[in-house]
């Protein structure tokens, strides 16, 4: 039976049986049966009196009552809800404390795990030390021990771990100390310590690496100790970084060593320098194409802007582009109308622009850039009689009087000199008659002006300018190779060089010596028609055209004097080079006869950025 609490006048709280709680009936006021007798009158004042406060205390009473009976459906209700809160906290059950995985040993604060198949879920509260060893996967996983967020210690030793993912410790923003000692580690990821930020002691000695991301360590920023003996590192340019980071870290590291390559083995990593590592490659990388095929290309500089010009053989045309500073890249500009050029020859004499048209048929021109309109205008004619089938064009400047001298590859022809004469240029000197030549170099050696002349029919021909006739004259042939197609030269520091390319064997690179040329290096060249030697920044690039298979750009080794293979490149039947530097950039230009002409970017490649 449920019970209402009632407060007594004592105002302490009486049960009371809810289903008899009953109002009780006041008192009636009336006198008594005995009063009725006619008491005497100081007696009925009396019982008057007495009765008054009888009334007023039952009074009082009912009162109090009706409150108490008011107040027992809100003790009630208070009641019930209190009895429930009591059973529904007695159907919950408390949280249950987790155990210690059944691999490992608990104490207070820490656990001790072996041959664990995978990182335990759970483990009782308050874990800050955990060790584990001889477990049974190879990988730490990213978040591996996020729900252990107190941990301050973290051993991993004698285990065989391979690997360990970005943000594996992720979650350990108290952890002090980290062992990985003793594993099989043979690759780390970037950012597999980001988030440790309380790290003061790191170990991964002892095991398989050879390097280390970059900027490792870039968030372990109050590390103290850093061990990583016992590892095979390769001081090559991915470890370049870690060079420069022990320059400038206050971080103790023990003493590391190098096992390869070759030159720094059993080096301390402490003792290498940044500039040990020649870690800037480079790439040749397609940035334009042109949708023309062409035999020639040769660039220029006129009223401060950079031109390019190709000759077309499809339409005869020689095709001028202009560099867009706003694009980067280059745009159509004119076109000189011809019937077969061969070659386009831009020469800029008292800033005037004029441009060599070489033709294998109706004669070669040459033509003069005019401004108001602006085109360009034919102005003379090359003779035909002794230019009969052009097939180069080479320009220079020679005791203040400037010269161009065409290569003639037609049997009847004869390779000629011509000299500006403030009107243009006249015939000067008829040089290697009926040799089809194919092309000329001009070069200076030890001061002296010479003009080296490539023949289809013989070796190569060197013929030095006499100073007192005012003309080249015959000087010696370079080696005893036929069907040389292209010579061009270049210089290392104060030594000349020549590369010689032939189409049907191999080509050579030759060095000045004194009175001769003498061979230096042989590059396997099957189907060569063109050369191009050419320097960006301090590296020296030589690059063998091909018909047959990809064109070979080399690069010039200062250790062995040699050029060593640097990249191929997939151009169709390649007749000419040119390369070109402006706005940061620097753009190869290739003249290809079968298939789209190309621009390829230099590149710059950082190798221990990587």
């Amino acid at each position: 039976m449920l019970a209402l609490l009632v407060r007594h006048r004592s105002h302490t709280w009486l049960p009371v049986q809810s289903e008899v709680v009953r109002p009780q009936c006041p008192v009636s006021p009336t006198r008594s049966p005995q009063s009725r007798d006619g008491p005497d009158e100081g007696t009925a004042s009396t019982d008057q009196t007495v009765s008054a406060v009888h009334l007023t205390a039952l009074e009082s009473e009912r009162r109090m009552a009706e409150a108490g009976l008011r107040r027992a459906p809100r003790c009630l209700a208070a009641l019930c809800l209190l009895l429930c809160l009591a059973v529904g906290s007695g159907a919950r059950r408390a949280p249950k404390i987790p155990r210690c995985p059944a691999t490992c040993s608990c104490t207070k604060d820490s656990a001790f795990c072996v041959d664990t198949k995978a990182i335990p879920k759970s483990f009782p509260p308050g874990i800050i030390s955990l060790t584990m060893v001889n477990a049974a996967f190879t990988e730490i996983p990213e978040g591996a021990f996020s729900h252990l967020h107190l941990l301050q210690f973290l051993l991993l030793n004698s285990n065989t771990f391979a690997a360990v993912a970005d943000d594996a410790f992720a979650g350990l923003s108290h952890l002090q100390y980290l062992f990985i000692e003793n594993n099989d580690i043979q690759a780390l990821s970037k950012h597999s310590f980001r988030g440790l930020k309380a790290l003061t002691h790191l170990s991964l000695s002892n095991n398989n690496l050879q390097v280390l991301p970059r900027d490792l360590f870039k968030y372990l920023d109050i590390l103290t100790d850093l061990d990583l003996r016992g590892n095979s590192f390769r001081c090559d340019c991915k470890i370049k970084w870690l060079v420069d980071w022990m320059e400038k870290t206050n971080t103790s590291v023990p003493a590391v060593y190098c096992t390869s390559p070759f030159e720094f083995q059993g080096r301390r990593i402490h003792d290498l320098t940044p500039r040990d590592f020649n870690c800037i490659s480079a790439d040749f990388a397609v940035y334009e194409t042109f949708p023309f095929q062409s035999v020639s290309v040769e660039s220029y500089v006129f009223n401060e802007d950079q031109f390019v010009v190709f000759a077309q053989p499809d339409t005869g045309m020689c095709t001028l582009y202009v560099w867009d500073h706003v694009e980067m890249v280059f745009r159509k500009y004119h076109n000189i109308t011809s019937r077969s050029a061969v070659y386009c020859k831009p020469v800029v004499i008292n800033n005037t622009l004029y441009m060599v048209v070489a033709q294998l048929f109706g004669g070669s021109h040459i033509y003069k850039w005019e401004e108001d309109p602006q085109r360009f205008v034919k102005i003379q004619d090359i003779d035909t009689t002794r230019v009969r089938k052009p097939n180069f064009v080479e320009t220079f400047q020679l005791e203040g009087d400037w010269y161009f001298a065409v290569a003639d590859s037609s049997k009847a022809g004869s390779t000629s000199l011509y000299r500006w004469n403030s009107n243009g240029f006249y015939s000067h000197q008829s040089l290697h008659p009926w040799h089809r030549d194919t092309h000329v170099e001009y070069l200076e050696v030890d001061g002296k002006p010479r003009l080296i002349l490539s023949s289809s029919s013989q070796p190569p021909v060197v013929f030095q300018w006499n100073r007192s006739q005012r003309q080249f004259v015959f000087h010696s042939q370079i080696s005893d190779m036929a069907d040389v197609q292209m010579v061009k030269h270049f210089r290392v520091r104060k030594a000349v060089y020549l590369c010689l390319t032939r189409f049907i064997g191999d080509s050579k690179v030759v060095r000045w010596e004194g009175q001769r040329f003498v061979d230096v290096q042989t590059l396997p060249s099957r189907g060569s028609m063109a050369v191009y030697p050419f320097a960006v920044g301090l590296r020296q690039y030589l690059i063998l055209g091909s018909d047959f298979s990809f064109s070979r750009v080399y690069l010039w080794d200062d250790l062995t004097q040699r050029f060593q293979p640097f990249q191929e490149l997939n151009m169709r039947a390649p007749r000419a080079f040119s390369l070109v530097s402006i706005d940061n950039k620097d753009i190869l230009l290739t003249a290809s006869f079968k298939g789209s002409t190309l621009a390829y970017q230099h590149l710059l490649v950082d190798l221990s950025a990587k």
